[in-house]
């Protein structure tokens, strides 16, 4: 893995439960680990149209390579997501490069809001 290419930011949030001042109990998406990232295919080939409930929307996919930590090990298709840019993407697949322990590579989808 080239450092130099590892030249974005990316914010893994993990989705936990919260507790309010009263003492409710509510889902929230929280900053878990930010780390810098190569991105890959975004806005390219990748990208597709799809018709949803009778809509033509754009199916935005790209990949995050970014090295080996402790912290994003244990990071799964659900229950975490990627802000890059200010956008949100959903991890569709984890790639953990054959094992080796030197980078991971997360397959991500635009999030539709």
């Amino acid at each position: 893995m080239n450092a130099a290419l590892l030249n974005e930011r990316v914010v893994f949030q993990k989705n936990e439960a919260v507790t309010d001042a009263v003492g409710n109990h509510a889902n929230a998406w929280t900053d878990y680990y930010s780390c810098f990232a190569t991105i890959g295919g975004e806005g390219l080939a990748s990208s597709k149209e799809k018709e949803t409930a009778g809509m033509t929307v754009e199916d935005v996919s790209m990949t995050v390579s970014v090295r080996y930590c402790n912290a994003l090990k244990d990071v799964a298709s659900t229950g975490y997501r990627v802000v890059f840019h200010g956008e949100i993407y959903d991890i569709v697949n984890v790639d953990h490069m054959n094992y080796k322990k030197k980078s991971l590579k997360f397959m991500c989808r635009k999030a539709r809001r």
